[in-house]
């Protein structure tokens, strides 16, 4: 997307001129029929001319340029800058014709050492100058190098990074950033390379500043390439809350504060060499002696105080280390009252448990000393006969044992292909709180008073069956 193209007889045009810079008017070239041949400067290739808003939205501001035909080179330099590149090249020959200096855009030397983006040349032609719109990456030494093929043929050069960062080369080579405009009203800003030297803080200022006018003080000669003195080349600056320190080597600035800095480094320099007469005065005998002496007694100050320091810290930590054993000490009384708690607690809870175990023990004895062994014989037969009746064989032990889970009750377990608990003969009613699983088995008693103690006892909800045994001689399970 250059602005210039070769004309095949009217030579080469330049769209930002109102006249192409030919005496020729836009519309013999744009959308012309025949078409005009034009052809690109750098690579040669066929170029046509279009038109498009400067900005989105504002269509009634168009700018002019040309375009490659299908198929061009990739390596073309012109082809390949942005938008962006071209309305900053666009701005900077604008700001040199309204200082009243010729601009020309992508003028290249007769030999192809340099193509300047923006050339421009004073009224009488005796000064040029180049202004670059660099975008693309460089190093330090390749932008000093392109420099020097200015400054060899006499061309001053200001290079122009739009960024959001400044690059590195800002205080290498004379350069400044420049911030785009993002509404109509705004306009292009150098917000670094520009600065100023406050001679009453004795240093230098950022500066910021609209880039037209910027461009005329530098063609006017009010603004100047300048070297910072080193012991200037740090600087603050502030954006929003916060401060950033920077350095820099080189700025844009004007005559006078380049007079200023020299100045204050000049007094800077009578200060020092006062302080170095004054400190040689120092170094006669007495002053030496007198020097020592002040030594000495501040060395043994010093030590007096690092003496009384060091007593002070060992009797802190003294006093921590007394309060750490005391916290220790304490800390184990505390422990062990708390053993000897959960020790006394284990063997009161022992000692409960063994006690409700011989209740529980006494209970069932009282229970089953109530009916006889042939009373026992009797009912454990009868609950065999019963799960004969349901298709069920259970087999009766030869010494049958109470089970402490089942409230001392003897469970019967079924044979054959289902082998599982049949039911619960005779639990004691006393004990059948303690365990609630009973609820979900089948009890089997003698008769109904056994029943009925056994119902009261759960809260009436037992499945408990009864055989109305008659009653016989009592004779104790002991």
């Amino acid at each position: 997307m250059p602005f210039t193209a070769v004309h095949p007889d009217a030579g080469l045009l330049d769209a930002t001129q109102p006249d192409l810079g030919r005496g020729l008017e836009w519309s013999k070239i744009f959308k012309a029929r025949p078409r005009v041949p034009l052809s690109c400067p750098e690579c040669g290739w066929g170029l046509h001319a279009k038109h498009l808003p400067r900005r989105l939205g504002h269509s009634s501001e168009r700018v002019r340029f040309f375009c490659h035909d299908p198929g061009r080179p990739p390596e073309c330099e012109l082809s390949n800058e942005s938008w962006e590149h071209h309305m900053l090249k666009l701005e900077l020959a604008a700001a040199a014709r309204a200082a009243g200096w010729y601009a020309e855009l992508e003028v290249a030397a007769q030999d192809g050492t340099w193509r300047a983006d923006v050339m421009v040349s004073s009224p009488d032609g005796t000064l040029r100058m180049a202004w670059e719109a660099q975008l693309s990456p460089i190093t330090d030494d390749d932008i000093r190098a392109r420099t020097a093929r200015y400054r060899a043929e006499g061309i001053r050069v200001c290079w122009v990074s739009p960024h959001e960062q400044s690059p590195n080369w800002i205080d290498v080579v004379p350069a400044v950033r420049v911030r785009a405009p993002k509404e109509r009203d705004e306009r292009w800003v150098v917000d670094d390379g520009l600065a100023g030297f406050e001679q009453r803080a004795e240093a230098w200022c950022f500066k910021e500043e609209e880039l037209g006018r910027f461009v005329r003080w530098v063609l006017q000669g009010q603004l100047v390439p300048a070297r910072v003195l080193p012991r200037y080349r740090e600087v603050t600056r502030s954006v929003g809350q916060e401060t950033f320190w920077l350095r820099r080597e080189r700025w844009w600035t004007s005559v006078q504060s380049v007079r200023a800095q020299d100045e204050a480094d000049q007094v800077w320099q009578r200060r020092e060499r006062i302080q170095r007469e004054i400190e040689a005065r120092r170094q006669t005998p007495a002053a030496v002696q007198r020097r020592r002496r002040l030594a000495d007694l501040r060395e043994r100050r010093r030590a007096e105080e690092n003496r009384r320091r060091l007593a002070a810290q060992r009797e802190r930590l003294r006093v921590q280390a007394d309060e750490r054993r005391r916290r220790q000490e304490e800390y184990q009384r505390v422990l062990e009252a708390s053993e000897r708690a959960l020790e006394e607690q284990h063997a009161r809870e022992a000692a409960e448990r063994e006690e409700k175990a011989r209740r529980a023990d006494e209970s069932a004895r009282a229970w089953w000393s109530a009916v006889s062994v042939t009373q026992r014989a009797e009912l454990l037969a009868a609950a065999a006969e019963l799960a004969r009746h349901e298709k069920l064989w259970v087999e009766v032990p030869e010494a049958p044992r109470v089970a402490e889970s089942f409230a001392y009750g003897i469970p019967l377990y079924s044979r054959g292909a289902f082998h599982s608990l049949y039911g619960i003969v005779r639990p004691c009613p006393e004990l059948a709180v303690l365990s609630p699983q009973l609820r979900f088995q089948r009890l089997l008693v003698r008769n109904a008073q056994e029943a009925q103690k056994l119902q009261e006892a759960m809260g009436g909800h037992a499945r408990i069956t009864h055989f109305d045994l008659p009653d016989h001689e009592q004779l104790s399970l002991c």
